[in-house]
């Protein structure tokens, strides 16, 4: 502390002997003593003694100013009225300098009395002015006065009141009718007042005192109009109150089981405090900040403005690391990479693939159960002239076609197009990458003035600890938190009915219920805090309230991480959510939220579950890593999901449950081990513009499991506690009107635009009895089918789609469905371009060409239109017809396949197939090469790609980096997701 505030700067006042040879030329050379040793002096002296050695020179001065860690420390442990600069959260840690530290709280004892007039000697002589000195009036047992009640009796203004160790007890109400400072002698606990303390004066400070509630009344302190300023006391089971325009700031003070209650407060400052034990709230703000203000209000504010903020600078974005035990170490923050784990990719398949030469190798393919054609090779050719020469001498085949296959659209600047390898790093694009708290505050104004603004309550460095509740903010009232540290409480924070908080950079961690509670409108920024190992939801959003969470990191929750509900909104954005038991970010009962940029990973359940009617938009978040759905969707969940990557999931990307809708627009979903996509019976969603790649079983699967649907996992929370006021069902009356133009009504469930590729078993599995439509997409390089249709008694209708390159057939239709293939453009699949056993199927003006086996395969029993399609296989029969089949063949154009072989197989002597109108075509030299015009190749897309992806839709994606080499065999035929079987 500088010498200024100690003492009259003269250097006549500095004793002579403690600065030998002192004379007009002062240097620390003249009494030729090394610096370590003036030093040691130095520390011997007391602080009127420094400040006047801080005054000879400047090299005194440095001098003084480096005894930071000695002699300032010691004068700044051993003031009684002060503890520790971090106490209580961090009493272990050095504070940048406690020379300064001890300078705020000399200041800080001075502070109470600013508006103190100049006292007056007398009204007539007003010109000569002097400032009275106060009076110190002793209180104790062989002391002036015997009580404080009688001391205040004759106290006069800013007098100092000292009590000497004892127990006070006034068994009346104590009323202070005079500005006065109250101080306990000795170390804090020596000095007990039992009292209730009304102050009726502007100005009130009490210090190093232990206060007790008086027999007649629980109030220990209330003021209804004045400042009171409380340093180092101990409040013990009692209440304090103060009501606007009153103030008080309250610092290293301790309350045990006491009750801070603050009712339209304009401004209040709690610093370096701890509240233990707490039966009810440890503080509660009520009320709207009064606009009628005391003399301190603009002192506090001038006070925190010039105080240190726990604001975050670029350099000062650190993960708050006080349990670093059950922290997840494979995490960083702001991490830039996924690091895919395992020996085994989720996509890698279940056998190697033969080497070349052998004799698995050189066999063109393998015939399964149908006839259906199993290939061992490696993937052809994405696109580009249809594969002729990879296994077969070219003797063998005839002549060419030219068409170009529609291949996968890249995504995220195609970060997600190759296979994942185990133990790889993945790259992140830069837009996906988490801004800091301080980049996301200058982006957002409106988040800057939250952060900046104080009103009502600042609660600054304080320990909440092992009682029921933290802060309770109502009733309009106002309060701010930072650096806070609520442990082993019921909950940390609530704010409800129309109130607002700020919270930055809190830590709330094991919590008997919900960290931080909002409802009824509640409101406010809640950033940059981490929230960890509470029994329920980090964040509870519900009742229409509406807060700005940001930057927080949420994890190791006994339940979800944040729970949106009951109508409530808010935005949800560059959060890091990780690691909790149930859903990283659950929504029901109408909440609205928006939840963008987050990153949710390695929970025990799904990313993101929508449930009970739930809704939200859901924009670019890195959802990786979950044990369920990346997404979960159901009974009534209707969110918008646009724009995220849903990665290496340990089950299904999306899953879209009973009842379940919503738009699924532009997302990557990519190598997730269970499906890309899972939709249940009766959900209605609309999935577009996705890229779905690389998961290990069906890219997209559509099932109906009517009977069982209510029994599977409900959004991964169904036990979850929502309603504090009762069963879960009252949420359901608070209802509001659905304008918003991203949800229109849906009544057929449809899969369009998207890019389906590299996935273990079927890109597209269809086992439903309602009506489905599949259009525009491009299904490429499977490790099974392109498209199983297994079960359709409503119609499929499949338009517009390129299938082509995929492990088995183009598309397969089981018996007794009902499929329309109309404008799809079927292309070098391993096995036949369509096997069919459908009883109504309906294939026109597809073009099926280029696939090894047979163009149409007509099981036994089918029922099959084949019209105005284009077909050529260059190995086997362009439609081959197994057993008796009902088939109408019209307007066809055929291509010759092998010379050896016919165009037909059977269907002249199957009276049950007519056909008329086919056009055949025979090539004469073996260098023609045919081209697919007039129309060109199918699809003929045009501009019905929509969504994100929509900008890629004509280009070409030449030879992927890695094939898959091998089928996936096992449990996706047992018609149930990851996700249904691990329950």
């Amino acid at each position: 502390m500088c010498g200024h505030c100690c003492s009259t700067p003269l250097l006549d006042q500095v004793p002579a002997s403690l600065i030998p040879g002192l004379d007009s030329k002062v240097t620390m050379e003249t009494g030729g003593l090394p610096l370590e040793l003036w030093r040691m002096i130095l520390a011997y002296l007391h602080l009127p003694d420094l400040g006047r050695c801080s005054l000879v020179c400047r090299a005194w001065y440095e001098l003084v100013l480096s005894l930071d860690s000695t002699r300032w420390r010691q004068l700044c442990l051993g003031c009684t009225e002060c503890r520790h600069p971090n106490w209580p959260n961090q009493p272990d840690v050095e504070p940048e300098s406690w020379r300064e530290a001890f300078k705020q709280h000399y200041l800080a004892s001075k502070t109470w009395t600013k508006n103190a007039l100049d006292l007056e000697s007398s009204v007539c002589f007003s010109l000569f002015r002097r400032r009275r000195e106060r009076r110190t009036l002793s209180v104790g047992p062989g002391r002036e006065f015997d009580s404080l009640g009688s001391a205040l009796a004759v106290a006069s203004l800013y007098d100092r009141i000292v009590l000497f160790p004892g127990v006070y007890e006034e068994q009346g109400e104590v009323i202070l009718k005079v500005p006065v400072e109250i101080v306990g002698h000795g170390k804090l606990g020596e000095v007990a007042l039992l009292a209730s303390i009304d102050q009726h004066c502007s100005t009130t400070r009490l210090c190093n005192l232990v206060f007790m509630p008086a027999w007649f009344s629980p109030f220990m302190f209330k003021t209804t109009s004045g400042h009171v300023q409380f340093d180092n006391c101990n409040f013990e089971n009692g209440h304090i109150q103060v009501h606007g325009p009153g103030t008080c700031q309250v610092k290293f003070c301790t309350f045990k089981n006491t009750h801070v209650f603050l009712h339209n407060v304009p401004l209040c400052v709690l610093e370096n405090c701890e509240f233990v034990g707490s039966e009810n709230n440890s503080v509660t703000v009520e009320g709207h900040p009064s606009a009628d203000k005391n003399w301190a209000y603009k002192y506090l504010l001038g006070l925190i403005k010039s105080s240190p903020s726990v604001l975050p600078t670029e350099d000062s974005d650190f993960l708050m690391s006080l349990d670093l035990e059950s922290r997840d170490q494979a995490w960083s923050p702001r991490t830039c990479d996924i690091v895919i784990e395992g020996s085994q990719s989720p996509t890698s398949p279940v056998s190697s693939s033969p080497k070349p030469g052998s004799k698995a190798s050189s066999q063109e393919a393998e015939v399964g159960s149908d006839g259906e054609r199993l290939a061992q090779t490696p993937d052809s050719s994405d696109g580009g002239l249809s594969p002729s020469g990879e296994d077969e001498d070219e003797e063998q085949l005839t002549y060419r076609l030219s068409y170009q296959v529609q291949g996968p659209r890249p995504v995220l600047g195609g970060s997600f197009l190759g296979p994942p390898l185990p133990g790889a790093s993945i790259q992140l694009p830069s837009c996906l990458v988490l801004n800091s708290l301080q980049q996301e505050l200058q982006k957002d104004k409106e988040a800057m003035a939250l952060a900046s603004s104080v009103q009502g309550c600042l609660i600054r460095k304080c320990l909440f600890r092992d009682g029921k509740g933290g802060v309770f903010v109502c009733s309009y009232g106002r309060a701010k938190m930072e650096g806070n540290i609520f442990r082993n409480l019921t909950y940390a924070v609530r704010c409800i009915h129309n109130s607002k908080i700020v919270m930055l950079r809190n830590d709330i961690h094991r919590c008997k219920a919900s960290g931080i509670f909002l409802r009824l409108e509640g409101g406010g920024l809640i950033a940059g805090n981490n929230i960890y190992h509470n029994a329920e939801a980090g964040v509870d959003i519900r009742k229409k309230s509406n807060p700005l969470v940001l930057c927080n990191q949420i994890h190791h929750g006994l339940r979800s991480g944040i729970v949106v509900l009951g109508n409530g909104k808010g935005i949800i954005r560059n959060n890091q959510i990780f690691s909790n038991k149930e859903a990283g970010i659950y929504i029901l009962y109408h909440g609205n939220p928006v939840v963008s940029g987050n990153h949710i990973f390695k929970g025990r359940a799904a990313g993101i579950a929508v449930n009970e009617n739930g809704k939200g938009l859901i924009t670019e978040n890195v959802i990786r890593e979950n044990q369920w759905g990346g997404v979960d969707i159901r009974r009534g969940g209707v969110p918008v999901l646009r724009s995220n990557l849903i990665c290496f999931g340990y089950s299904d990307g999306v899953v879209v449950g009973d009842e379940g809708k919503g738009l699924i627009e532009g997302n990557t979903i990519y190598a997730n081990k269970g499906c890309g996509v899972w939709m249940m019976s009766s959900s209605l969603p609309h999935v577009t513009s996705n890229h779905v790649s690389y998961n290990g079983l069906y890219g997209v699967a559509v099932f109906s499991q009517k009977e069982g649907s209510r029994e599977l996992p409900g959004g991964h929370g169904a036990q979850e506690n929502f309603s504090e006021d009762g069963d879960a069902i009252l949420w359901e009356p608070e209802l509001e009107k659905d304008d918003d133009p991203l949800r229109q009504p849906v009544t057929i469930a449809l899969v369009e635009s998207n890019s389906i590729n590299h996935n273990g078993a079927s890109g597209l599995y269809i086992q439903s009895s309602e009506a489905l439509h599949v259009i525009t997409n491009v299904i490429h390089a499977n490790g099974d089918r392109g498209i199983t249709v297994a079960q359709s008694s409503q119609l499929t209708r499949v338009a517009n789609n390129s299938i082509s390159c995929n492990r088995q057939s183009g598309v397969k239709v089981e018996i007794q469905c009902k499929v329309e293939l109309r404008g799809n453009g079927i292309y070098d699949n391993r096995g036949h371009g369509i096997i069919t056993k459908g009883d109504s199927t309906v294939v026109i003006e597809n073009d099926i060409i280029g696939n090894r086996g047979s163009g149409l395969q007509l099981l036994p029993r089918s029922d099959t239109k084949v019209i105005k399609n284009r077909i050529h296989s260059f190995r086997a029969y362009g439609i081959a017809v197994r057993g008796r089949t009902k088939a109408l063949v019209q307007e066809n154009i055929f291509f010759q396949g092998k010379t050896n072989k016919t165009i037909f197989q059977q269907i002249s002597n199957n009276r049950e197939c007519i056909m008329q109108n086919n056009k055949f075509l025979v090539f004469k030299k073996k260098s023609d090469t045919w081209r697919l015009m007039n129309p060109p190749a199918r699809p003929h897309l045009e501009n019905s790609l929509r969504g994100p992806s929509a900008a890629h839709s004509g280009q070409k994606v030449t030879a992927m980096a890695t094939r898959i080499t091998a089928r996936v065999e096992g449990g996706y035929h047992s018609n149930r997701s990851i996700f249904c079987t691990i329950l």
